[in-house]
């Protein structure tokens, strides 16, 4: 019996998916269960599992946008593990013999440009060249086998397959790599184009001395380990520090919905997570609720879920602010762009020992510059100065974070 494996859908407003890599050879025998391919979406990157337990056939190429419910795979359930030997064999020989390769304008020497014989055609490609009365010539521009991906690269776009928009002149060898985006960065750059032409997007700066927070971390670090399993890091302090500001100051918190303004009596903190398929946004909800323990076991599994292609739909929808760290990576400053419908992003960045005049003395301390980029039409300057400000001090001074902000002085006194 032979069981086809469509492209599953990610949501009711995506209506294309690609399959961003095959974890399962083309012939193979796979169990039941087992992931077979990742798809890429522009929200998600969903597994496609084996129903049932046989021989693999694939036939959607990787890189390529295919529809909702078009045919992935199939899989032929009469085919055993027994007689998986036979069919590998087959296999083998039909796989063609490795040929070399060559680009137009960067000849190699010794390289000889190829014939249209020595090129190699699969069958499907054959048909859909056939059918657009299309020759090699217009599909290739090397000696290698010719796939259904080319041909449909020569038939949506024949003069860029031809000849690329961008030229680099200069001597032999100097090769291109043409690589398709992924239908997560083509949607995410068309965001981040909308968020610039649609929004008043505008940025203010402050820094933070992150001496008692490194302090805490240093002391606590391994009792707070031994406690709950994973380490004390930076992050849950500002979502922390983010949760509370955003109760003193709610408009930050706000998006624009039309002519109406949304304003959320909770915080769902989104934290940006940098993945090899790109820049991944989980939600940590109702964060304003929530310890700091909490927060950093929360974020913890939402990483490692956005790492291995685990996160779901839910996860990363509905945040009302967003947090990204560009320090781990050595920013020293930057202007972060919001993740609309939201109006608001803190940008955090390394920490560098810095000169500071404390008390008329100059001394040297752990420095992060913070940046806070926010929609203008949603939230004034003054907010957005306030609501940083507030930020600076709950993270200079943490145990402000469980006193909503207060002075532990001001409690006792009852001020």
């Amino acid at each position: 019996m032979i069981i086809e494996i469509k492209i599953p859908s990610a949501g009711e407003s995506v209506t294309e998916a690609a399959i961003g890599v095959w974890l399962a050879e083309d012939g193979s025998f796979v169990e039941k269960n087992q992931e077979l391919a990742e798809v890429e979406s522009d929200k998600a990157t969903l597994p496609l599992i084996a129903p049932e337990s046989g021989i693999l056939k694939i036939i959607a190429e990787t890189g390529i946008p295919m529809n909702i419910g078009d045919l992935a795979c199939t899989i032929d359930t009469d085919q055993t593990k027994d007689n998986k030997t036979d069919s590998s064999e087959k296999l083998k020989k039909n796989i063609a013999k490795p040929v070399k390769t060559e680009v137009i304008g960067l000849k190699q020497p010794g390289i000889h440009a190829p014939t249209k014989e020595k090129i190699k055609v699969t069958p499907l490609a054959k048909n859909i060249m056939d059918h657009y009365n299309i020759d090699v010539d217009g599909v290739i521009r090397g000696l290698r086998r010719i796939t259904k991906r080319d041909v449909e690269l020569a038939v949506k776009e024949p003069s860029a397959n031809e000849h690329s928009s961008v030229e680099f002149p200069g001597a032999a060898g100097r090769q291109v790599e043409l690589k398709p985006m992924s239908p997560l960065r083509r949607k995410l750059s068309k965001r981040l184009v909308a968020v610039k032409n649609e929004t008043a997007l505008l940025t203010t700066f402050n820094e933070v001395d992150m001496s008692r927070i490194l302090d805490i971390r240093k002391i606590y670090q391994s009792v707070f380990q031994d406690k709950y399993g994973i380490k004390l890091g930076m992050m849950s302090f500002f979502i922390k520090a983010c949760a509370e500001a955003l109760k003193v100051f709610p408009g930050v918190n706000a998006m624009m919905d039309k002519d109406m303004l949304l304003i959320p009596g909770f915080v769902d903190i989104a934290v940006a997570v940098q993945t090899e398929k790109g820049l991944m946004v989980p939600v940590i909800r109702d964060a304003h609720l929530k310890s700091l323990p909490e927060l950093e076991l929360n974020l913890n599994e939402l990483a490692n879920k956005a790492r291995t292609n685990k996160l779901s739909l839910e996860e990363m929808t509905g945040g009302t602010f967003t947090i990204t760290n560009g320090g781990v990576f050595g920013s020293m400053l930057s202007t972060p762009i919001i993740n609309p419908p939201q109006s608001a992003i803190l940008g955090m960045h390394n920490i560098i020992e810095r000169p500071v005049a404390i008390d008329g003395k100059v001394e040297i301390r752990p420095v992060m510059y913070i940046a806070l980029s926010y929609d203008h039409r949603v939230i004034d300057g003054k907010d957005s100065v306030s609501f940083l400000l507030k930020i600076k001090e709950l993270t200079e001074t943490p145990v402000k974070m469980v006193m909503e902000g207060n002075e532990p002085e001001r409690l006792l006194l009852g001020l």
